[in-house]
């Protein structure tokens, strides 16, 4: 998304830990989180199929071009910033594949071994008919889709409090099922100036989202998240494994 997001991947993927990370190929520090991953080929990258920008005074707008998708930006050009703002602009079905095909494209074009696909804020997928459009183009290009292979959400740390988020991912791997396929999200980022100045505009935005993000980066890469892994013998896989496990063919996202 940012320098600093970029900055807290780089030092995430220097552990070793087995991740899947999403790339905002719609955004301007795309090509240094392209030049990070390069140096991690182990890693399994995924397109972050995105329709929203949400920060405050950072803002992007479609690879396609506004002119070309203008159903999907505001006066500015901009994507807009919330789920309610998207829908309310009655966007152009035509318009959200054009733009997702091309985000595709350019991370495809990044020369980066690209995996699978999620959606920023889930807007991708937020009706049926988008749901549709996510589904064909994954297909198109044989990428798989986050939430597509069964797996079982669990609770995210985003909103614990910062100094509360390494305890409440301990407990939560304490307590995590054993006899099913589970997915944890993280937002990680480096607390500096250039993380502090970002707002985000939506109504469940968190405040000093600067130490929101590095607390997660911090507890996953704590010692106790480690160990706890390896003492309740959490397997973790990255979405190339999973591909390789389950096969593509069986990819399909819950009807809505």
């Amino acid at each position: 998304m940012c320098h600093t997001v970029n900055l807290a991947a780089e030092q995430l993927l220097e552990s070793g830990l087995p991740v899947s990370m999403s790339v905002m190929f719609v955004c301007p520090w795309y090509q240094e989180a392209v030049a990070i991953l390069k140096e991690h080929p182990e890693i399994s990258v995924g397109v972050h199929l995105t329709l929203n920008a949400e920060w405050k005074n950072y803002r992007w707008g479609p690879v396609s071009g506004a002119k070309a998708v203008p159903s999907l930006v505001d006066n500015c050009g901009y994507f807009f910033p919330t789920r309610a703002d998207f829908h309310a602009a009655q966007p152009d079905p035509r318009e959200v594949e054009s733009e997702l095909r091309a985000q595709i494209e350019r991370g495809l074009a990044s020369g980066l071994r690209t995996d699978y696909v999620d959606y920023h804020m889930g807007t991708a997928v937020s009706t049926p008919e988008l749901l549709q459009i996510v589904e064909k183009l994954a297909g198109e290009y044989k990428l798989g889709i986050s939430r597509g292979f069964g797996e079982q959400d669990l609770k995210p740390i985003y909103s614990v409090l910062p100094e509360e988020k390494t305890d409440s991912l301990l407990v939560i791997i304490d307590r995590i099922p054993l006899d099913r396929l589970n997915l944890m999200v993280f937002h990680i980022g480096q607390e500096n100036p250039e993380m502090d100045a970002l707002i985000d505009m939506n109504e469940v935005g968190l405040a000093q989202m600067s130490h929101h993000r590095n607390a997660e980066l911090r507890a996953l890469l704590s010692h106790g998240f480690h160990q706890k892994i390896q003492e309740k013998n959490v397997q973790l896989l990255t979405y190339r494994e999973l591909i390789d496990e389950v096969g593509l063919e069986n990819v399909k996202l819950p009807e809505m």
